[in-house]
């Protein structure tokens, strides 16, 4: 999101913030509010059964990831004394209410004990922008967060970059009425004529009417064969490749569920027969026709699976659990994994918890929050080498994660003491991520 190209901002908004970045990132370390608990076994069990974490190796220590928990203030307490506070307020008061998490670098001295009371401190790290992004106009704000124990020793020490954007609209603001909390709200109609392809899609199979006598196959499906106009029908499995045919790129008007531009695409496939649907996993303007593509089937919540296309040699956006890599780590994001975990890291932000705030603010829906993230980092990373110990975790945030979707954790080990993660959901990388071990203790 950061490599965007820099726009022209409104020049006093623009000038205040960078003169108000300056006397911050001179004022150098400052006291953050206090921690308002002692690390404790309970909020350790919380976070653990939240993301998943069956290890049963955080009986006397916390896990590093949770750092930040123990100094996030809660829902309803008084939210004073951090350095971004200003910035993050003047850029709000003039239209860049929207906010999201890009980037987060914990580093590690030690593990902290239950019982431990710690302090933390913070200094800012300065502003970047504005910029253009696929969120919308904003600016990055970054700040750094240090803890200490109780003797003044640093334990940890923590990069956080969040960006904080003019939401695009979203035509008609919100959902459509009648359309449940979470789910889609652009859903098929399925009657006997089609119930074959959808049975098909949540198989993982793109099925293909096609006549009983003759054989001819058929798409959209029809009640009689144009070829020898039998009633007699059955269904093939298609190879789910193809090229595309026709493509638009729609702009305008606004349909919900969708966040414009987007390719719509005509394909054909290596059948014969054209359908019609979505191209992902890349950018409208790298389609074009004769383009080669492949389907890919997309969790759009709990119950809907629908068939997109993406670029033949784009990475499987979802691979089926059989043909995940031996260290993969699949997580489904269901609406409750997406709250539980952002209660379980004490992040209320409402992004995380409320579906028509998180639409308000151009997101389609609640996604994971990014001390989620760098959880699920620590997890995979710590089954990955089992007995490793963790010096420092960097996440860089991509395409969110919504309700609905899977993530799927996947890892390469650089060398003795790095692994290189990848996080995937169906719209592209949800993270990458470096986990540094200490030295001695990876194996």
């Amino acid at each position: 999101m950061q490599g965007e190209p820099t726009v022209q901002g409104e020049p006093a908004v623009h000038d205040e913030l960078m003169a108000l970045a300056e006397r911050l990132v001179a004022a150098g370390e400052q006291p953050a509010p206090p921690c308002p608990d002692a690390v404790n076994a309970a909020m350790v069990r919380h976070w653990t059964q939240a993301l998943g974490d069956a290890s049963g190796a955080w009986e006397d220590v916390a896990p590093p990831a949770m750092i930040q928990v123990w100094s996030m203030p809660g829902l309803g307490a008084k939210k004073a004394g951090s350095v971004a506070d200003d910035p993050l307020r003047l850029l709000n008061e003039n239209g860049y209410t929207g906010v999201v998490a890009t980037n987060c670098d914990q580093t590690y001295d030690r593990y902290v004990k239950v019982g431990e009371r710690l302090r933390s401190t913070m200094r800012f790290g300065g502003v970047a922008g504005p910029k253009r992004t696929a969120m919308g106009e904003g600016y990055f704000v970054t700040w750094f967060q240090s803890w200490y124990d109780e003797d003044d020793r640093r334990v940890a020490e923590m990069l956080f970059r969040v960006l904080k954007f003019q939401p695009k609209r979203r035509g008609g603001g919100g959902r459509p009425s009648g359309a449940k909390p979470g789910k889609y709200p652009l859903r098929p109609t399925i009657g006997l004529d089609t119930r074959y392809f959808w049975d098909g899609v949540d198989d993982g199979e793109l099925r293909v009417q096609s006549c009983a006598d003759c054989g001819a196959l058929r798409h959209p499906p029809g009640p009689m064969c144009p070829e020898c106009h039998s009633t007699n029908r059955t269904y093939t499995k298609a190879s789910g490749r193809g090229v595309v045919h026709s493509f638009v790129v729609h702009h305008h008007p606004p349909v919900p569920g969708r966040t414009p531009p987007y390719v719509v695409a005509v394909v054909e496939l290596e059948e014969g027969v054209r359908i019609l649907g979505n191209v992902i996993g890349c950018e409208p303007s790298e389609v074009e026709v004769d383009m080669p593509v492949r389907v890919v089937f997309q969790h759009m919540d709990d119950e809907l699976v629908l068939p997109q296309w993406t670029p033949s040699d784009a990475p499987d956006p979802e691979p089926p659990a059989e043909e995940a890599e031996p260290d993969g780590l699949r997580i489904e994001l269901t609406p409750t994994f997406v709250i539980a975990t952002a209660l379980a890291t004490r992040d209320f932000t409402p992004v995380h918890h409320d579906t028509e705030l998180a639409r308000a603010q151009g997101s389609k829906d609640i996604f994971v929050n990014i001390l989620t993230s760098i959880g699920l980092v620590q997890r995979f990373a710590l089954e990955t080498v089992p007995g490793g110990e963790l010096e420092s975790i960097r996440v860089r945030l991509g395409v969110p994660a919504y309700a609905g979707d899977t993530l799927t954790l996947t890892g390469e080990r650089a060398d003795d003491r790095t692994l290189t993660v990848r996080g995937a959901v169906s719209l592209g990388d949800h993270l990458t991520a470096t986990v540094t071990f200490t030295e001695g203790e990876a194996r």
